[in-house]
């Protein structure tokens, strides 16, 4: 029954893309028919199933995931509330340039991503405050759509955003074993060194798509003069600005917790909001529905996903995958290769959440028996995501730009704009890949470790990572 489980992971793609449901409800029905189909050939203890409650309150039970509403809703109110005044505080810098709209798309994306949560919300949330401004202003459809889809992707790698914030929980999760199976003297991960990792590689990439952006909008046309920038609005950009630079800084450095930087945000937002004025019961019955669906579709996507999984161990495919990983044969980069492929294949038709919820858990822990470094393994994941999103011709945010513009540019002319920021995003997976000093910047050398304490051979590899997940117990004869 060990693959079975593939069939049934390949199951959940087809289902999402065919049916257009919720993945949580496809992840649920697919893990039932599993279920079902390992009860029904007599070769899974239904039994097991009663595992899942204990596995779901464990989850829920975490403090983490208190930050899931609280960043929803800050990030909810930051679209609302400042989003138009930092992208024309930003043009006003450069006045008199053509590439003004561009580079101010770009840092917005990087200000706002962290907050909106998903690539989806961050498309929704940044298409409706710059895409209008660029067309306004004479930039291409195929420009907008390319500068839309890129500023999008940068909320999955700037720290410390809620895809950083849930999969350094899920490294903890996958790391702690691998060091207990493997006997190495490493500390385990925690959150703050994945921010931590993240962040030499996110400001190269925003420094290059800042670049990029400036160069590119320098052949686009300004047909429009845009709109000075009131004294009221300068106001609000510098003070949110200022605001959201040191809430993001305090909690990339460890000055704030997650959960703690999110409620901070969230009440300085909504206490504004409401003094102002700008903020009437209308707009705070649609933030606070939004905040609660959103909410709602990760929890239950996260509920989801736990059964799936457990489904998945019944049937025995981590100790399928594990074996797997651990014939990869050759160096550690192709061992890593290999598992970042399949996140990236995975993200042509998932989001960030669901491979983070459903596919991490399943292939990093036996990754991480074979390669000690989990900062640069996490890293690594994070680039992939951002570059699979991005990937023609199916690439998520690359659908989700032109499922909302409303004169989508043709294909080939938005791969022709996005080209270049393509060739940073890979050239920078690559430089991470050959050279995993970036992701330890400013770490002590006796920190650093990417062996085992002893080396392994493939024999004592396979072994342990049999030895990581008990095969499941048999049914009471009786």
């Amino acid at each position: 029954m060990e693959w079975t489980g593939m069939a049934l992971l390949l199951l959940v793609g087809v289902g999402i893309i065919g049916t257009g449901l919720p993945a949580a409800v496809v992840l649920v029905a697919v893990a039932l028919f599993g279920a079902a189909l390992g009860w029904a050939t007599a070769t899974v203890p239904i039994g097991l199933l009663w595992a899942l409650p204990g596995r779901l309150i464990n989850i829920l039970d975490n403090d983490l995931l208190q930050a899931l509403p609280l960043y929803v809703t800050m990030g909810l109110l930051l679209n609302r509330l400042v989003a138009d005044a930092l992208y024309r505080a930003c043009s006003a810098i450069l006045p008199r340039s053509r590439s003004a709209p561009l580079v101010s798309g770009m840092v917005l994306g990087a200000l706002l991503g962290p907050m909106n949560g998903s690539v989806g919300a961050s498309v929704l949330g940044l298409s409706r405050v710059i895409s209008p401004r660029l067309n306004a202003e004479g930039v291409t459809p195929a420009i907008r759509d390319a500068v839309v889809a890129v500023a999008s992707t940068l909320g999955v790698l700037v720290p410390p955003s809620l895809v950083l914030i849930l999969l350094s929980d899920t490294m903890l999760s996958a790391h702690t074993p691998a060091v207990t199976q493997t006997g190495r003297a490493d500390r385990v991960i925690n959150t703050q060194d994945i921010f931590h990792a993240a962040l030499l590689p996110a400001g190269i990439f925003l420094v290059l798509c800042v670049i990029l952006a400036w160069i590119v909008g320098r052949k686009a046309t300004r047909t429009v003069k845009p709109e000075p920038l009131t004294v009221s609005q300068g106001l609000v950009a510098a003070t949110a600005l200022v605001a959201l630079v040191l809430l993001l800084g305090g909690v990339a450095a460890g000055y704030f917790y997650a959960v703690e930087a999110a409620a901070m945000g969230a009440f300085t937002l909504l206490a504004s909001g409401l003094l102002t004025r700008r903020l009437n019961y209308t707009v705070l019955r649609d933030v606070f529905h939004d905040a609660i669906a959103i909410t709602g579709a990760l929890f239950s996507l996260l509920v989801a996903a736990t059964t799936f999984t457990l489904v998945l161990r019944i049937l025995g495919t981590d100790r399928l995958v594990n074996n797997l990983v651990g014939a990869i044969p050759g160096h550690d980069v192709l061992a890593v290769a290999g598992v970042l492929a399949v996140i990236g294949a995975c993200a042509f038709v998932l989001d960030a959440f669901e491979i983070i919820f459903v596919i991490v858990p399943i292939v990093i822990p036996p990754l991480l028996i074979r390669v000690a470094d989990a900062r640069w393994v996490s890293v690594l994941v994070l680039l992939t995501l951002q570059a699979s999103f991005l990937l023609p011709p199916f690439g998520y945010a690359l659908m989700m730009v032109r499922g909302t513009a409303q004169n989508p540019a043709p294909l080939r002319l938005m791969l022709r704009a996005l080209a270049p920021f393509l060739a940073a995003q890979w050239l920078l997976l690559m430089i991470v890949m050959f050279e995993p000093s970036l992701v330890h910047f400013g770490q002590g050398e006796g920190e650093i470790g990417r062996a085992p304490a002893k080396d392994l051979s493939n024999e004592e590899i396979n072994r342990r990572l049999k030895e990581m997940v008990p095969p499941p117990s048999m049914p009471d004869s009786n």
